[in-house]
């Protein structure tokens, strides 16, 4: 395996996460990376149980775990702040053994990810804009018109990936029906508890918080719209307090501490699964193989997951097409239904008619805990031996 020549497309936290667990098994992949420099932007990320389980099968949990906080309670709350449905992270950390809410700044992650894998296994500014197979492996033809013969390639690429792309023509990203706007303030405002993650469900809107280190705070803003809507893009600050300065505090607070700068906007969405990620000596993975809408805060969580189990399948088999055809086995069911779930969740959690959302709302208050544990059991369900 050492003599073989496999390349990672995509240095984000997928491409990057499976560098570090093949380099710690004596395999070397070079990751290759379309950005010319790094630049650490973004905004906040949850992470569940089962991505923190795969970062300590790669041996990078407690790294991970020093650049992010542990939240203490998950709350899902209606537009005037009554809590609708709670969940004691603590004690389901206690009963799974794990860390199961966690908070980081996608920055934050990045550097650790950087700082475990050697710099000559990362090349910045390589933009694959096609590819060919051919009898002993696959050429990577880039945007400056370089070239590199992998023997395999691992597309880590993200949602519009040129692999899937041409590997599965027919398979385009899915417009969920609303779109998005993050941000990251750097001052918690007053009153809020900063252990506890929450997201308030309105009619055809919707508003999480989740404070993370330094006294900073992610938050995020959905509202039902049309696809690439032009008027939204063009939101500021003051027109996203417009539209929620009918939710309860501290939301209204939350988007007067924010500035303009501070805003990421995009549109929400997925790919209907997919039937095959191995394509004998290319392998799909991450969001190029299945992006997910974000309701269940398991896009990059799976990704994590990805990677730790393909670097154990590497180490086992010898035959790298055989691993990849063996991952594409074991992670098929999985991923189908959590990204299924994910969506049917979205749908829910966008409905727009008020008659409706006071009976979804009705729904969640008498949905027993014991069904919201079940679904967090189901995605800590994971084994990476």
């Amino acid at each position: 395996m050492n003599n073989k020549r496999i390349a990672i497309v995509g240095g984000g936290i997928c491409g990057l996460s499976l560098a570090i667990a093949l380099h710690r098994k004596g395999i070397q992949a070079k990751v290759f990376e379309s950005v010319p420099e790094m630049k650490f932007l973004g905004a906040g990320l949850a992470l569940a149980g089962n991505a923190i389980q795969a970062f300590d099968s790669i041996g990078l949990k407690e790294d991970v775990l020093k650049a992010g906080k542990i939240l203490k309670i998950l709350n899902i709350k209606d537009q005037q702040g009554k809590v609708l449905s709670s969940t004691d992270a603590e004690e389901v950390s206690r009963k799974l053994g794990v860390v199961n809410n966690f908070a980081v700044h996608r920055a934050d992650l990045h550097k650790v990810l950087l700082q475990h894998l050697p710099k000559d296994l990362f090349v910045l500014d390589k933009e694959v804009k096609d590819f060919l197979n051919h009898d002993q492996g696959v050429l990577l033809s880039f945007s400056d018109g370089t070239q590199y013969d992998a023997d395999y390639v691992i597309a880590c690429d993200g949602i519009r990936s040129v692999f899937r792309r041409k590997l599965i023509s027919s398979s385009t990203p899915r417009y969920a029906g609303y779109t998005c706007w993050r941000g990251v303030i750097d001052q918690i405002p007053a009153g809020i508890n900063e252990y506890e993650t929450s997201e308030t469900w309105g009619n055809g809107k919707r508003f999480g918080i989740v404070p993370l280190t330094h006294n900073r705070l992610y938050w995020f803003a959905t509202i039902n719209a049309s696809q690439n809507n032009e008027q939204l893009k063009r939101y500021r600050a003051e027109d996203l307090l417009r539209e929620f300065s009918d939710f309860h505090a501290p939301i209204p607070q939350i988007l007067k501490h924010t500035k303009n700068d501070q805003l990421i906007w995009s549109d929400i969405n997925d790919i209907a699964p997919v039937k095959k990620y191995s394509f004998g000596r290319i392998l799909l993975m991450g969001d190029a193989a299945h992006p997910t809408t974000p309701n269940l805060g398991q896009g990059a969580c799976m990704a994590i997951e990805d990677a730790a189990v393909l670097a154990i399948l590497l180490d086992k088999f010898e035959d790298t097409a055989e691993a990849f055809k063996v991952f594409e086995e074991k992670r098929m069911k999985r991923i189908t239904k959590i990204v299924n779930d994910s969506w049917s969740i979205g749908k829910v959690a966008q409905w727009q008619n008020p008659v409706l959302t006071k009976l979804r709302n009705a729904a969640i208050r008498l949905t027993p805990q014991s069904l919201a544990e079940r679904q967090i059991m189901f995605l800590n369900d994971i084994t990476f031996s």
